[in-house]
């Protein structure tokens, strides 16, 4: 795989040897118990695969080679460029200028971009609506893309299918940057549909089944539906691709349950369910299926807490903070300042986002044992330093 350009300061040497040292015990990648770090009185279990992704690497070394090549001009960003605080705050550092929040809201008027300015297009993609935007003013956006080449794929596979008459399902949290530019790109092709998880997706099926009257559904799931979309026609073939930092097993089982609805209602043999339900499993994100399925094999090791790593915003790491907390007491923090000392941290409520200062955190035990992961945006220098202020805490 490619190997990125990315600023020595979001690296860690202790991962980096890590890493490398599991990547040639285990290079197909199957191995999924996690590696201990032992330091007598407290030990530490690191996740299989956990970190920059791919898309991230590429995204960082992207925005960080713009900032160097083009000094002296204006450099904006179309939202965050990765859901991390620390590297979107050092590229404001840099001169960055961010045209919008992560949920859309403007900070800077497209008025004000000219074709002399950089516009960086952040990670998740963006539309097709404010591409036209800039290209109308002459940036050259092609120029600075960083949109990862999973979620093109995502939009590629969205395409292909829409050619051969389906119509397309996105699973994906509707205010997220990635859905947002995913549902732009599928309805540019084909009536497409957004659902945020299962429940939404057992709603979609009844319209689907016509268990219920078409009307309902255009107030259901208003605001996420292409336009002109027609419940009677526009539900009888559909393909479910992915926002792809969603955990893959919820996306896999809402595909599953959509497809079973398709089945019984059309009495479809096994040969025919391609007439109506078109397979996607080729859109769940490599990096995503990896550091889940990490977590999953990291839990099966007995451990007292779980430590996750990465931005309050970042859907794919509140989804390992998610499997986590099914199993044990499960922090959620951005930074090693979170741990204030042995007995208090600052914890973050992945659903709702708030922080809480939750004290004796950490059991009174020998040798404490805590499992460890980050998400796929979190630099591994950050992570370092969390095992460092760990370790300090235990002399």
């Amino acid at each position: 795989m490619k190997q990125f350009e990315v600023p020595n300061f979001y690296r860690s040497e202790l991962i980096s040897n890590i890493k490398e040292q599991r990547r040639q015990e285990d290079k197909l990648k199957k191995d999924f118990t996690p590696s201990l770090l032992n330091y007598g009185k407290l030990q530490i279990y690191l996740a299989r695969h956990f970190g920059f992704c791919y898309g991230v690497e590429n995204a960082i070394e992207i925005a960080f080679r713009t900032i160097e090549e083009n000094k002296g001009k204006r450099i904006f960003l179309l939202s965050e460029m990765i859901h991390n605080p620390q590297v979107n705050e050092d590229l404001k550092n840099a001169g960055v200028i961010f045209i919008q929040d992560t949920y859309g809201k403007q900070l800077i008027s497209f008025e004000e971009i000219t074709a002399n300015d950089v516009v960086i297009i952040p990670a998740f993609g963006t539309t097709l609506d404010i591409e036209t935007k800039l290209k109308a003013k002459g940036v050259q956006v092609d120029n600075w893309n960083t949109t990862c080449p999973f979620v093109e794929k995502v939009w590629n596979r969205s395409e292909q299918i829409a050619k051969k008459g389906y119509s397309i399902v996105v699973h994906g949290k509707p205010k997220h940057e990635e859905t947002r530019a995913t549902f732009s790109h599928a309805s540019a092709h084909t009536p497409t549909v957004v659902v945020n998880d299962m429940q939404e997706a057992k709603r979609l099926a009844l319209y689907i089944t016509q268990q219920l009257p078409n009307k309902e559904f255009y107030e259901e799931f208003k605001g996420r539906y292409s336009p002109g979309f027609l419940v009677e026609n526009h539900l009888q073939k559909i393909g479910v691709v992915n926002q792809t930092t969603q955990l893959a097993t919820d996306t896999q089982a809402i595909s599953d349950y959509l497809k079973q609805a398709m089945v019984n209602h059309y009495n479809l043999t096994t040969e025919r369910v391609s007439e109506r339900f078109a397979d996607t499993r080729d859109t769940l994100c490599y990096a995503t299926n990896d550091n889940q399925s990490a977590v999953v094999g990291m839990l099966e090791t007995e451990a007292d807490v779980a430590i996750v790593v990465g931005g309050s915003n970042s859907s794919n790491t509140s989804h390992l903070v998610e499997l986590c907390e099914a199993k044990l007491p499960t922090y959620f923090i951005d930074a090693a300042s979170k741990i204030i000392d042995a007995n208090q941290i600052i914890h973050r409520n992945w659903k709702t986002k708030e922080e809480t200062i939750i004290d004796n955190f950490l059991p009174q035990k020998e040798p404490l044992k805590i499992l460890m992961t980050s998400g796929a945006s979190c630099p591994d220098a950050v992570v370092e330093s969390v095992i460092n202020r760990l370790i300090h805490l235990y002399e």
